[in-house]
């Protein structure tokens, strides 16, 4: 297992070798990026400035609570709140980036594919099932990530040990749904186009998977370290891919 998640973390490795070959590349990968880590930023600052007041206004039973326990909850909430939402956005920022640089991150991952194999034969899709596709899947990625936000809301709220949980399972299961949406390109080549598909290819390398998705999802959680990684991640998601569901006339990278 540990070997399987040192595997999967080298793929960002690999990845940002192959990605920082090809600056054209590169920087048309961080643009999209750049917008929404922008738009997540501002999202991010208005929360932690008025976390204070939200978390009051959440709580106004705990007014006539002894000082100390009102303060305990509060901050119990604060950190939960923060953890919560930071979970939800990065994880809308990837879904959000990859959305609005569909084309070019489908070329990334193609010219990925391209230098360690052959690519795959192309799949006649209409555009327009493309779209609706994957505007479907954003919405169920981040209808998934809410509810899994919520959950670990509640979770952070439990005393002593909420908080560290809440922490190390934001993790994990924010680098899971980061890589379910990094290796979808490299899946749609090779015929897995569902989301019930990639979640079945990856539990076939659960260890390899978190071990890409974990680094990638606490990389991503920093605003502008995030401009710089995603390109990189999209083409470790890629080499992921290729691994999860080869094609017969590809070696494994």
């Amino acid at each position: 297992m540990i070997s399987a998640v040192l595997s999967g973390a080298g793929l960002l490795g690999r990845g940002a070798r192959i990605i920082l070959r090809r600056p054209k590349l590169f920087g048309l990968g961080a643009l999209p990026a750049v917008i929404t880590s922008i738009l997540f930023l501002i999202i991010l600052v208005t929360l932690l400035l008025g976390v204070d007041e939200i978390v009051v206004r959440l709580t106004p039973f705990a007014d006539s609570w002894a000082a100390g326990w009102t303060v305990t909850l509060r901050i119990l909430m604060g950190v939960a709140l923060i953890a919560g939402s930071i979970l939800l956005m990065v994880i809308s920022f990837t879904a959000l980036t990859l959305a609005l640089g569909a084309p070019l991150y489908d070329k990334i991952s193609e010219a990925v594919d391209e230098a360690v194999g052959e690519l795959p034969p192309e799949r006649e899709d209409p555009l327009g099932s493309q779209v609706a596709r994957s505007v479907r899947q954003t919405i169920g990625l981040i209808l998934i990530s809410l509810t899994g936000a919520v959950v670990l809301f509640l979770i952070g709220l439990i005393p002593v040990v909420g908080n560290v949980a809440g922490a190390i399972l934001s993790a994990l299961f924010g680098g899971w749904m980061l890589a379910m949406e990094l290796v979808g390109s490299a899946l749609e080549r090779r015929g897995v186009t569902t989301l019930a598909g990639r979640r079945a290819a990856m539990r076939t390398a659960r260890a390899k998977v978190l071990g890409l998705g974990v680094p990638a999802f606490l990389l991503l959680s920093l605003p502008v370290v995030a401009i710089v990684v995603f390109p990189i991640a999209t083409a470790a998601g890629t080499l992921l891919g290729r691994e999860l569901a080869p094609t017969p006339e590809s070696s494994a990278p």
